[in-house]
């Protein structure tokens, strides 16, 4: 921990939850030149900071949402170039995650009800002189232009107010006052693992128009994360406000599925040319209801003025899928616009409604999407640690959300009033960690999160009955089945304790093979007994003499056939009556949650790579592309998030930014695209096409960590023609339908395969 001289300071008055806070110093003498000058920033809410004038950095949200009763993150900004001889520091603070909403209840400020700063300016000179400035009782605080600022409920800023002068050196005002220290644990500020967030591209309106009620709407044709930038002008005292919303109802704006969540920024005019920019909130949003824009819709169509900026994680893109099939990649690209806008610091469930938490389940199950679109490496790294930190106060449970904020809150009825350890949701202390590591290669996130993993896995096993199998206790399961009714999506064809059961014998058997790779013997036998218990419970209480699985649905059988449960007769068998379900379903969706990422995966491992096909290219509800054919450009909650007519889905729990039912990209990169990792960190890896349904061609690229690796296949008639990028140093195996395995190493190479004949061939062009 380093040594502190800075405090945390908070403002005397509340200032409409958006105090200024200022400090001003000369820079001590006779050291020669400044050689560097490090700003180390954090705040109990969140904060921007300037530096005699000039932003300090364009970070967002800083220091984002983590579980501040026992973490708070700094960031560390260099400055170097800002510094004078006279310095003004100034930060700008509001109530992000920390006093801001949170939940759907209700409440605010679970987690303190003052907000405060904390900056300090570590100055070095020429000489090796070091000058440290930081807040104290010397700063002062006063009013913004923000007059309101909520996550969930949008930002009001009056430009009337706005004044830069705090920001110059000798400024003095009367409705300025000093600021307070606060007495507060030092201890807890961390360095950022993850990155900060940012902002990550710019949208102009595709369409602005009046709706049949005569409102002035606007389109920015993609679903994103963010807000909207205003340049206007206007007649002094006139306000501007801008609600915010994801879809359409009928021609209106459908802000239903918003819940209590206002998602309004109000903006009230100078009466000279304003531009407002609302960064102490974020929305989900396609379109935008605007009310008192001046000159209306004929002003607004001829100057514009309205910019979309989205938001998240500064996650550096890695991944990429296409094929010939434009509703296939539509599906690909939703996914990826839904990772973008739910990773904004947590990994949340949506990022529109009173709620955006960090629901465990949901990265569960998409973390080995997240790590191949995207480098999340330190971005999950750093949310691991939260994990951690929540369980090891928590009994070693794994909250249903992280940071948990719900232990504040009084749960629904249909949740136990007390969370406890539950398949899926929990398991994503093992999952998350083992997605890391195979995608990245990097033994640090096992090393760190294996006490979590190995704690959460004997709460686990401290679960199971006495006949070996997890049968009590409260489980989401197989959480929004498509045939469970819209107002209890807890109500799935799976059982539930089939379900826990089945992943505890999936966490069980990761944790053993985590604690081999960090060479922990004793624990990787211990779990590996684990294992090897719930799988011979399973097959005794769960599988029957003909090896039908209780409650004989899709999800049960694919996740026995993919999380390796089931000998070789019955693995079978399963594959057999998956194929005969998911035909009977009419190839469409029939699982929920815990189904839908292994479902086709399941298919393809038991020779049932047509069925697979099919459920992906299925049009009709519930199905991956019917929300395409609605126009979806993002993954929704729920299968019929918008009915055929329009209609907004009945049920009070509808978001059209969910990124877990995208789970299926994991699938579309190893199998359809033919890239997958035979090493973590892909040393080597595997290059194993297979092509099916109506596509043509698909590529597939990644920057692994040692290089660029990519596959493009194209199909034709009878043969199939497929490239390969092999990094340096790497080696791949090159798979083909009826050949022999051929190990690639480092370069590119081609290879055609003859279909049709009763022996194929392969003609080799190239090395």
């Amino acid at each position: 921990m380093l040594d502190w001289h800075a405090r945390f300071v908070s403002a005397n008055a509340d200032f409409n939850g958006a105090p200024l806070l200022r400090g001003e110093f000369d820079l001590d003498k006779g050291h020669g030149d400044v050689a560097s000058a490090k700003l180390l920033l954090s705040a109990l809410g969140v904060v921007e900071a300037w530096v005699n004038g000039a932003r300090a950095s364009e970070d967002l949200l800083t220091p984002g949402w983590s579980a501040y009763e026992w973490r708070v993150r700094y960031t560390e900004l260099d400055v170097t170039a800002l510094v004078g001889l006279t310095t003004v520091l100034g930060l700008a603070l509001g109530n992000g995650w920390y006093r801001g909403r949170l939940t759907w209840k209700g409440g605010s400020a679970f987690y303190g009800d003052e907000l405060a700063g904390f900056a300090e300016l570590r100055v070095r000179f020429a000489d090796g002189h070091e000058q440290i400035f930081g807040t104290d009782a010397s700063w002062t605080a006063g009013q913004s232009a923000t007059t309101a600022n909520d996550l969930y409920d949008g930002q009001d800023i009056d430009a009337r107010k706005h004044d830069d002068a705090w920001l110059a050196p000798g400024f003095a005002s009367p409705d300025w006052a000093p600021a307070k220290v606060l007495d507060d644990d030092l201890a807890r500020l961390e360095p950022y693992t993850g990155p900060p967030v940012s902002r990550q591209a710019e949208l102009k309106p595709v369409r602005v128009w009046e709706s049949p009620a005569g409102k002035l709407l606007v389109d920015f044709g993609q679903n994103l994360v963010g807000w909207v930038r205003v340049e206007v002008t206007g007649l002094q005292g006139s306000v501007v406000s801008l609600r915010h919303a994801e879809v359409l109802e009928h021609g209106e704006l459908g802000i239903r599925p918003l819940r209590s969540a206002a998602a309004t920024d109000r903006f009230t005019l100078s009466g000279e040319a304003d531009m407002f920019e609302p960064t102490f909130t974020f929305h989900g949003f396609r379109y935008v209801e605007l009310e008192g824009w001046p000159g209306g819709l004929t002003a607004l169509r001829a100057g514009g003025g309205l910019t979309a900026v989205v938001i998240s994680s500064d996650l550096k893109r890695i991944g990429t899928f296409e094929t010939s099939n434009p509703m296939v990649n539509r599906l690909h690209e939703n996914a990826v616009w839904g990772m973008r806008g739910n990773f904004v610091d947590v990994p949340t469930d949506c990022p529109q409604r009173d709620e955006r938490l960090g629901w465990t389940g949901d990265i569960a199950v998409f973390a080995p999407s997240a790590c191949f679109l995207f480098d999340a490496k330190d971005f999950l790294r750093d949310w691991l640690r939260d994990l951690a930190l929540e369980q090891e106060h928590h009994e070693g449970v794994v909250p249903y959300v992280v940071p948990d904020v719900l232990k504040y809150i009084e749960l629904p009825a249909d949740l136990p009033s007390v969370t406890d350890t539950t398949a899926v949701w929990s398991d994503a202390a093992v999952w998350v960690p083992w997605a890391v590591w195979t995608a990245y290669g990097d033994r640090r996130v096992l090393e760190e999160t294996f006490p979590s993993m190995a704690a959460h896995a004997r709460r686990l096993r401290s679960k199971l009955s006495s006949n070996g199998v997890w049968d009590t206790g409260f489980q989401f399961g197989d959480w929004l089945d498509p045939d469970a009714p819209p107002e209890n999506p807890v109500l799935a064809k799976a059982d539930a304790h089939v379900v826990a059961t089945l992943c505890a014998y999936r966490t069980s058997d990761l944790v053993s093979q985590a604690a081999q790779v960090i060479g922990r013997a004793e624990e990787a036998t211990e779990f590996r007994q684990l294992a090897d218990a719930l799988r011979t419970a399973f097959a005794k209480h769960y599988v029957s003499a003909e090896g039908v699985i209780k409650s004989d649905c899709t999800t049960v059988y694919a996740l026995a056939i993919v999380f390796g449960v089931l000998d070789d007769s019955r693995h079978l068998f399963a594959g057999q009556r998956l194929a005969k379900l998911v035909e009977a379903s009419g190839y469409r969706i029939s699982t929920g949650f815990a189904g839908t990422p292994f479902v086709t995966d399941a298919l393809t491992a038991t020779g049932h790579l047509d069925a697979a096909y099919r459920l992906l290219l299925q049009t009709e509800c519930p199905s991956w592309l019917y929300p395409v054919t609605m126009g979806a450009t993002t993954i929704w909650e729920r299968w019929d998030s918008m009915l055929p007519n329009g209609t907004i889905n009945p049920g009070e729990m509808t978001s059209f930014n969910h990124y877990a039912l995208g789970a299926v990209v994991d699938w579309l990169h190893r199998v359809v695209g033919g890239l997958a990792p035979l090493e973590p960190g892909y040393r080597r890896f595997l290059v194993a096409p297979q092509p099916g349904g109506d596509l043509d061609w698909a590529e597939t690229t990644l920057e692994t960590p040692h290089g660029p690796a990519s596959v493009r296949w194209e199909h034709r008639p009878g043969r199939v023609r497929v490239a390969v990028v092999v990094p340096d140093g790497t080696e791949a195996v090159l798979r083909l339908p009826g050949e022999a395995d051929e190990t690639l190493t480092g370069g590119t190479h081609s290879r055609e395969l003859q279909l049709g004949k009763s022996k194929s061939a392969v003609v080799r062009v190239g090395g």
